[in-house]
């Protein structure tokens, strides 16, 4: 693998002003020739002239968190990072290449999840640069395969967990985001460490039922949360029975024996679960009646 090599270029200040310099020279010269008309003086300026002119070609300008990626005749010399006018040999080709920090959101994927739901899921993807050389010269389009590859990354991660937890405990796409998140990074990172790329962030930024199934996966979302929301209302319930029943034994309020207590039970428990406010019932006669 062709792995990246900082190559210092020349300051390009310097090597402005000796070829302003040189060619002022060069020009003077040639008019010095033309006056005394001689040609060996007048071509030798010339050629002068057109090798100082071909000299400029190797001034370039690098912008701060830019790169420069420098090849003579196709072979890879070096990277140019150093920010400002700069000057190398002027053979080389000197393709610019952005080290900035960079993000993008992966369209809206229709995918399968753990238990076969399909379900629609995008990520955004921040991500920079780090190895100029095998971004340029180890994959074809280092965007385009950044793209592809996270994508690809998205679509796997989704297949690995259901859309909802429907255990405790349970890992899922709703309900562990950061830990998620973290995964994502890590696969993308995988896929993209032969481009020279380094991922920074990757979080999902879209995730719901695909539409055909969406209502049925609404309706279904809240069955399960009715009855989680029952479960605690029964627990308190006879939790609060439990202590009710206990006061009145320890403070001896008032005996009552199993039927009563059976009763005071079915009681209390209708008044604390009901989800309507409940209505009194005063009983003037006795309980055996």
């Amino acid at each position: 693998m062709i792995r990246e090599i900082e190559r210092r270029a020349a300051s390009g200040y310097v090597a402005l002003f000796a070829l302003l310099v040189a060619t002022v020279v060069v020009v003077l010269w040639m008019i010095s020739a033309i006056q005394t008309e001689s040609v060996v003086q007048i071509v030798l300026s010339v050629i002068a002239l057109t090798v100082v002119t071909f000299l400029f070609a190797g001034l370039f300008i690098v912008n701060p968190n830019e790169a420069r990626v420098l090849q003579l005749f196709g072979k890879y010399v070096g990277t140019a990072k150093t920010p400002g006018l700069r000057f190398a040999n002027p053979f080389y080709t000197k393709k610019k290449i952005s080290v900035r920090i960079r993000n993008f959101e992966t369209g809206k994927l229709k995918v399968n999840d753990n238990n076969s739901n399909p379900i629609e899921i995008a990520a955004v993807v921040v991500w920079r640069v780090i190895d100029t050389a095998e971004a340029l010269f180890e994959v074809d389009d280092f965007e385009e395969y950044v793209h592809v590859q996270s994508e690809s990354a998205v679509r796997g991660l989704a297949t690995k967990y259901p859309y909802d937890a429907h255990e405790t405990g349970e890992e899922a796409l709703t309900s562990h985001l950061n830990q998620i998140a973290q995964e994502l990074q890590v696969q993308i990172q995988d896929r993209l460490d032969k481009a020279g790329v380094d991922v920074l962030e990757a979080r999902i930024s879209h995730l719901a039922y695909a539409p055909e199934i969406a209502h049925a996966m609404l309706q279904r979302q809240q069955a399960s949360a009715i009855i989680a929301a029952r479960r605690k209302i029964v627990d308190g319930a006879v939790g609060m029975v439990e202590m009710a029943l206990e006061q009145l034994s320890q403070k001896r309020i008032i005996d009552l024996d199993e039927e009563r207590r059976a009763t005071m039970v079915s009681n209390l428990l209708v008044v604390l679960c009901s989800d309507r406010g409940t209505q009194p019932v005063v009983n003037t006669g006795s309980l055996y009646q």
